[in-house]
Parts: C-alpha cells; structure tokens; sequence
C-alpha cells in the first residue's frame, strides 16, 4: 500500500490548520497560543503556495512575523491587566 500518495501538500497544510486551530482554542497557556498560532499560520502558507498563489504567500510570509508580534503584545497586555486587577486596583 502506497501512503505516501495520501500526503501530499494539500493534506498536510490543511492538518497543520486544523491542529494549530483547534488547539488554540483549547490551549490555556497564552504562549502555547503563540506557538500554535504559528502552526495554524504555517499551515495557511502552505495552502496557499500549494494553490500557486505565490504573490501572496510573499505577502504572508512578509507580513506573518508582525501578527505574531502584535499577538505576543496582546498577551502581555491582557496580563498586564489581569494582574492589575487582582491586586484589588480599580476597576476601570
């Protein structure tokens, strides 16, 4: 039986989507998301380069790193106030 006909591009982008999706609803841990996060993202380029939209997968992988970083700025802000308002600070 031959299996490495079963994984080709396509199905490999669209199981990294599904891992990285799914997990990141189900992960607790705000750097876990980032990373998985990261897998769902690998996982959309490689899509879209299978698809030979290569004018936009430069664009992803151009503009991919900067979401990370304003995810990574997100989590620190959301924990900058959680931590805010467990010290009994006002609640605003």
């Amino acid at each position: 039986m031959d299996f490495l006909g079963f994984f080709n591009i396509t199905t490999i982008s669209i199981a990294l989507m599904l891992i990285g999706s799914i997990g990141l609803i189900l992960v607790k841990k705000p750097l876990d998301k980032v990373i998985l996060f990261d897998i769902a993202d690998a996982g959309f380029v490689l899509a879209v380069v299978a698809f030979k939209y290569l004018d936009v997968a430069f664009a992803i992988a151009i503009l991919g790193p900067i979401s990370t970083i304003v995810f990574l700025m997100s989590i620190l802000k959301i924990n900058e106030i959680r931590t805010k308002n467990s010290e009994g600070g006002p609640n605003v």
